[in-house]
């Protein structure tokens, strides 16, 4: 698991962000999977480990500039030793079952301000040589990084966000509990995309059971052992997505009377559920909540032997709802070609994307400079309309 050394330690934390594998282990720093040569001029991984002074729940500045190395020889690209580096041939355990072979010394005049100059610096020295032999050879492998429950909702590290320096972004995203209801095609796009965000919790509500066709219009590959088990939707895809994120919570049941007081405590709800009564029923209590959702759609119909078709995304915000009665229509479908319910999966991911795209911009994630309230993707023409934009409602 992550320890606690390291969140606290901005040079420790820099190390990480910038996908070094670091471990703290018995009050040592190690870098691991750092490249360097053999005397058989093949590039090899080995550890490098420095000392660890603390102040409080931090590292404490100007360390010790020695450090000692886990693998064979250091090497420069011809096999030669690295004797201006290396101090001394040892044997220091370092924690249980690893043992330090040697010890390197390099003083800057002025010393290494942090931890992460140090290591780096040492990194540095191997890896040029290593890069000399196989020049996409490098230190930076972002492993995957254990959390702790009172960490994170993540079971691992979120490096993609530390990677691009947007961890202040993304904790925008960082709300108490969103509902998807509905799990067909686009709702469990739309949970392939949230789930990747800080969310406290994801409820998920549907009663249908997966089928195969539902396999073919949802993301990731259904097994024909999990299709033959039958399982209820939102329980399959809560198996699936709890890898990655740990509050992730099936409700097997449709919202109704029954239930629709759950609802009051989201912060935002996706509705990804056919047209109908149903759905008229749930967007008048969210009004009446208060609650924020988008509502997304898809029409497709066939024409000339070819498919064709628009679609929509509707926003409802507390501040901006005149426009969703107008939008949407709550009748139960008739007899007609949407009967067939037509979907298709890169449309279905569509639809996820531009109301996942949508949510963020409503929470500052992204910039929204036309605050578009309804959008609609029409398959002719690769045209998209946004329109009821926030300023005509002021």
């Amino acid at each position: 698991m992550s320890h606690p050394l390291i969140s606290h330690s901005p040079d420790l934390q820099r190390l990480r962000e910038e996908g070094y594998d670091i471990e703290i282990r018995s009050n040592y720093l190690l870098v691991k999977q750092v490249p360097y040569v053999t005397t058989d001029k093949v590039v090899a991984r080995g550890i490098l480990v420095s000392e660890l002074s603390t102040s409080g729940s931090t590292t404490a500045p100007n360390p010790y500039h020695v450090v000692w190395f886990v693998g064979s020889i250091p090497c420069d690209n011809h096999g030669r030793a690295l004797d201006e580096i290396i101090s001394q041939r040892t044997d220091m355990a370092v924690g249980e079952n690893l043992m330090a072979t040697y010890s390197f010394s390099r003083k800057p005049v002025a010393g290494y301000p942090d931890y992460y100059a140090k290591m780096t610096s040492y990194v540095n020295m191997l890896l040029g040589y290593a890069q000399a032999i196989d020049p996409s050879v490098t230190a930076k492998t972002f492993p995957p990084i254990p959390m702790d429950n009172d960490e994170s909702v993540f079971r691992y590290l979120d490096s993609a966000s530390s990677r691009a320096q947007i961890s202040a972004i993304t904790e925008k995203l960082k709300l108490g509990k969103v509902a998807i209801v509905g799990l067909g095609g686009t709702g469990s796009y739309i949970l392939d995309l949230i789930a990747k965000t800080p969310i406290e919790q994801i409820h998920l509500y549907d009663h249908d059971t997966l089928y195969t066709h539902n396999a073919f219009r949802a993301p990731g590959a259904a097994s024909i052992e999990e299709l033959d088990a039958a399982p209820k939707k939102v329980e399959y895809f809560q198996r699936k997505y709890d890898p990655l994120h740990r509050n992730i919570i099936a409700h097997p049941v449709h919202v109704d009377e029954s239930n629709i007081e759950e609802l009051r405590d989201m912060a935002f709800v996706f509705l990804a559920m056919d047209a109908g009564h149903a759905k008229k029923y749930i967007i008048e209590k969210l009004e009446e909540f208060g609650v924020p959702f988008i509502d997304t759609g898809i029409g497709v119909y066939q024409a000339d032997n070819t498919l064709a078709g628009l679609v929509r995304t509707t926003t409802s915000t507390p501040e901006h709802r005149q426009h969703v009665h107008d939008r949407l229509s709550f009748a139960d479908e008739g007899e007609n070609e949407y009967e067939r319910n037509i979907q298709i999966a890169d449309l279905n991911a569509l639809n996820a994307i531009m109301a996942v795209i949508k949510w963020k911009k409503l929470f500052g994630f992204y910039t929204d400079l036309e605050q578009e309230y309804s959008s609609t993707y029409t398959i002719d023409g690769n045209h998209l309309l946004n329109e009821d934009q926030q300023e005509q409602w002021r």
